[in-house]
Parts: structure tokens; C-alpha cells; sequence
């Protein structure tokens, strides 16, 4: 059974673990840790363990932007990351909702197709060699 909650301060370690898992360290664990403080943290449960989750913000230029969604390896290719933006766009404050991906990400970069997402532009020199490609889709903002 499947369940989309916004994470609570009790979820913080947990996440961060599947975030380390990931990407190899522990550097996100702050930014992690504030977005779930400031109510900005959606949460994937599969039969009551996390299996992935997605940060957002509102503040991309008067727009709101996911800056990050995360798949526990071992739940991959299983909808937790399109179930996840969906759930997200459903409550959306704003009209236009922005993410991004790098070029090399092709499996993001089919979420992001499969939601209706459309290419917005490009940012060089963050990742070498890697352009970050920016994604726009018109939401329905909540009031």
C-alpha cells in the first residue's frame, strides 16, 4: 500500500539515509532536515517504509520549483517519483511549477515527459560537462 504524507521532524533520519545512499554522503542532511521544518517535504511510504521523497519550494522567481526528488535505490522503476510530482502538483501554489534535471538523467527526464512537463531552458557549468535542463509545467494553484 502506498501513501504520500508531508514528512515530519520523526522521518528526518530516515530520509537522509536514503539520500546518503544515493549520493554517496551526508551533505544534503541541513537542507533536508529545513525543508521538512518549513512544511516543504512530501514523503512516498510503501507499506510504511519511505521509498523516496520530493522537496520544493516557492520562491523560483514567483514560482514554485521541486528542487528534489529521491528514489530509494531498491524502489526504483516502481512510480515512486511520478507519483510523487503528481501528488505535489496537485497542491501547487502557483500556476507554472519548475524542476530540473541534468542531461544525463534520462530516466528523469522520462517522468518529466510522461507529466507534461516541457523544456524551459538550459544551465551550463553547474555539473561539468552535464547541462541542467530546466522544466516547466502549468499547474493548477491552490488557494
Amino acid at each position: 500500500m502506498q501513501n504520500i504524507i508531508e514528512a515530519g521532524m520523526e522521518h528526518l533520519q530516515v530520509l537522509c539515509a536514503i539520500d546518503q545512499e544515493v549520493i554517496g554522503d551526508q551533505s544534503r542532511s541541513h537542507e533536508i532536515q529545513q525543508a521538512i521544518k518549513e512544511q516543504r517535504c512530501l514523503l512516498y511510504q510503501a507499506n510504511k517504509d519511505a521509498a523516496g521523497f520530493l522537496l520544493f519550494n516557492n520562491d523560483f522567481f514567483g514560482h514554485s520549483f521541486i528542487s528534489l526528488v529521491i528514489v530509494k535505490p531498491s524502489e526504483r522503476r516502481k512510480g515512486v517519483a511520478t507519483s510523487l510530482m503528481r501528488a505535489y502538483l496537485e497542491v501547487a501554489r502557483t500556476p507554472k511549477v519548475f524542476s530540473s534535471t541534468n542531461q544525463s538523467n534520462t530516466s528523469m527526464q522520462q517522468v518529466f515527459q510522461a507529466l507534461g512537463f516541457i523544456k524551459s531552458g538550459f544551465i551550463d557549468n553547474l555539473d561539468e560537462g552535464d547541462p541542467e535542463i530546466i522544466y516547466v509545467k502549468k499547474a493548477s494553484p491552490q488557494e
